[in-house]
């Protein structure tokens, strides 16, 4: 666009000053006429370059704003779900990690009504700020039984909660996975808990992980 309006005033410019030595027989434009035609030409131009920098800083700035609006709007909504539902919210680079009190029964993986309001919580906040992040829904168990057997159990409560999200928070179902880390022995909540009934109850859980890449959150106010 520069390059367009500089050419037009250049040739401008130019049909002026050979109009002007045209008109008049054997009169020729002056060296100071052309400087002076010059420089008023470069001075326009440097008007319009200046303009148009601070328009782009105008726009840049707005988006900046925006985005910053929209990341305090984000941790405002996660404040306020650790508080609701006392939430764990591990805030890393690349993820968010949300220790939720969802748990399972002993040798169950039966999403509980009681549960379905803080899953409901996190599928709004997550297709509000990052629609195209993956979420992995990660499954545990407590060390009772086989390893065997309790990362296939931890698969089935995994899958049972991501098949709540997408059915109730309108996820994009290639963005939800189900992971299982069975009785894995680093991830215990509670090492000596197991076994039918209470004991153990900690370990019978999931966790819920947002992977954005190190994304800001979406901005989906207009940009000007």
């Amino acid at each position: 666009m520069f390059t367009t309006t500089l050419n037009s005033k250049g040739l401008s410019l130019l049909a002026v000053l050979s109009l002007a030595g045209a008109s008049t027989a054997c009169s020729t434009v002056s060296p100071d006429e052309m400087d002076t035609g010059l420089q008023a030409l470069r001075a326009e131009m440097m008007q319009e370059m200046q303009a148009g920098d601070a328009s782009v800083s105008d726009q840049l700035g707005g988006r900046i704003a925006a985005v910053e609006r929209r990341m305090a709007a984000m941790e405002s909504d996660l404040q306020q779900m650790e508080q609701d539902f006392e939430v764990s919210i591990a805030r890393l680079e690349d993820q968010l990690r949300f220790n939720v009190p969802v748990y399972f029964a002993f040798d169950d993986a039966t999403v509980e009504a009681e549960d379905e309001a803080v899953l409901n919580r996190f599928g709004s906040v997550a297709r509000e700020y990052y629609p195209d992040a993956l979420i992995t829904v990660e499954g545990f168990t407590d060390p009772s039984g086989s390893a065997d057997y309790n990362l296939q159990l931890g698969q089935r409560r995994a899958a049972a909660v991501a098949a709540y999200l997408l059915g109730s928070s309108e996820l994009s179902d290639e963005r939800v996975r189900a992971v299982s880390y069975g009785e894995d022995t680093r991830r215990l909540v509670m090492p000596q808990g197991w076994g039918p009934g209470a004991p153990g109850w900690e370990n019978r859980r999931v966790v819920l992980v947002i992977d954005h890449d190190g994304e800001p959150p979406v901005l989906r106010a207009p940009i000007s």
